[in-house]
């Protein structure tokens, strides 16, 4: 039997297309504020923030994974038997829309958005909307205790799979002719502006690449490749040890990378492939 391989963080991106594909069915809008879809925060100054807050990691809630600054909120609610009443009770750290901050709190947020707002579990959803039409029938969705489809990670899929929703993405949200995500989306979601001050590129310790900060738009990071001759823009998603879908518009290519270097720099060495070996093969 063909084993499916944890994609962890990278379903993030997928999040990103479920909330696309819910914008181009009306269920919301990206500047509605959560508390119109979220009942527990309806009069509480967190229900002011916005789904673009969530998408762009700039909710303001007192959770960062990246730095170190902490909590580590979705470490903490690995911990709990009820997720949904951890999420609620974590407070605001800065008013939404400031500052970037990274946490899983904010696509599981996006995602239980989606399961209200259009009265399906997501899984279902996803299944309907996104991994049917392309042809995706094995996959493992990591189960909440509350029930729901976990929308920040711990997602089994086969790398083949992933490559299929980067070529989608390469073509504007078409797969096989058929429009899966509206192209405004793709276009939206993918113009990575905010800088999240930090290089995959220099984690991946390349000699004498040029290091530029990475840029983050809606749960898709982006990077600018210089590396000898090279100097393009690479769109991905990230996963913990080292799981990378990878859309490079300049070779008209996707690129999937899988790994197990959990919590630790080799995580990033895909991109070191990616600039002595992949990148010159494409231009050949």
């Amino acid at each position: 039997m063909e084993s499916l391989h944890d994609l962890r963080s990278s379903f993030k991106t997928i999040t990103s297309l479920l909330a696309g594909i819910a914008v181009d069915k009306g269920l919301f809008e990206v500047d509605d504020e959560i508390g119109k879809f979220i009942n527990e925060w309806k009069n509480d100054p967190r229900g002011k923030i916005t789904i673009k807050n969530l998408l762009e990691m700039k909710s303001g809630l007192a959770c960062e994974g990246f730095f170190g600054i902490g909590p580590d909120c979705e470490a903490e609610m690995w911990e709990k038997d009820d997720w949904l009443k951890y999420i609620f009770n974590i407070p605001l750290r800065h008013d939404p829309g400031l500052n970037w901050e990274y946490t899983s709190m904010e696509p599981e947020l996006v995602g239980i958005i989606i399961s209200r707002a259009s009265k399906m579990n997501l899984m279902d959803f996803a299944k309907r909307y996104l991994f049917e039409p392309l042809a995706i029938t094995k996959y493992e969705w990591f189960v909440t205790p509350n029930g729901g489809g976990y929308a920040a990670g711990s997602f089994d899929i086969k790398p083949i799979d992933l490559l299929k929703i980067g070529q989608m993405v390469l073509d504007k949200g078409k797969w096989e002719g058929r429009q899966i995500v509206s192209e405004n989306w793709i276009n939206e979601s993918t113009n990575c502006q905010t800088d999240v001050e930090m290089s995959f590129v220099r984690f991946a310790r390349t000699k004498n690449a040029k290091y530029s900060s990475a840029k983050y738009g809606y749960f898709w990071y982006s990077e600018l490749l210089q590396y000898g001759a090279i100097k393009t823009e690479v769109l991905f998603s990230s996963g913990n040890g080292g799981q990378y879908m990878m859309v490079l518009k300049d070779y008209d290519a996707c690129v999937v990378f899988t790994g197990s270097n959990f919590g630790n720099w080799r995580g990033k060495l895909p991109f070191d492939i990616l600039l002595k070996y992949v990148i010159p093969m494409l231009e050949n």
